[in-house]
């Protein structure tokens, strides 16, 4: 199987509160209002999609790696409100090595801090680990992004380490520091994904 078809181009994978689809150009209607509204969204981000001419470059930039075969970018639909929350998707796939890294998250406002993240988190490494066999899944943030650390350190990603002045960022001049979290398939299956779950259900 080529990278390119890895990964079905028409997945959806969704519970009882989310539905995550592949990212579409129509897609560009439903986010806008977060780009126009919201830009402090992408504070940390590498690729901003703030402004409607980023955010339509954003879309279809992402859009070309995935026919590529070395991203899938998703939308994020939040069940609980009817509402499109954000996007995230995989990338940096490699399925010899059966690993990729799982970000470019990001939710509206009015979506963070419930359990919507972690219903995704577990729909994606789900399916990363027992469908596509995924041995490692790594997740990558601004070293000073505290919000995002923490997020990631509550679904259950062990710090690895940070890469120092690892990535220029859209600000001219300004490098960032990047932290790397990761999960192993071993640590998936052996207590992640049941204290995940149990963490959405005790929300």
């Amino acid at each position: 199987m080529s990278e390119s078809t890895f990964i079905p181009q028409n997945i959806i994978l969704q519970n009882e509160s989310v539905l995550l689809r592949p990212l579409e150009l129509s897609d560009f209607d439903h986010l806008l209002p977060f780009s126009l509204q919201e830009p402090e969204l992408w504070k940390y981000s590498l690729e901003p999609a703030s402004g409607a001419e980023n955010l339509e470059k954003y879309i279809r930039k992402a859009i070309q790696a995935r026919a590529k075969g070395t991203e899938f970018p998703f939308v994020v639909f939040d069940k609980t409100t009817n509402r499109y929350a954000g996007s995230t998707r995989f990338y940096d796939i490699q399925p010899h090595f059966q690993t990729l890294q799982l970000g470019y998250t990001w939710y509206g406002k009015d979506f963070q801090g419930t359990a919507l993240n972690k219903n995704c988190k577990l729909l994606l490494l789900t399916y990363a680990f027992e469908t596509l066999g995924m041995q490692r899944v790594e997740f990558r943030a601004d070293n000073n992004n505290q919000r995002s650390k923490a997020a990631m350190r509550s679904i259950g990603c062990q710090v690895d380490g940070v890469l120092r002045s690892n990535m220029p960022t859209y600000q001219s001049d300004v490098r960032r520091d990047s932290i790397v979290l990761s999960i192993l398939r071993d640590e998936w299956f052996n207590g992640v994904k049941t204290n995940l779950e149990q963490k959405i259900k005790n929300r």
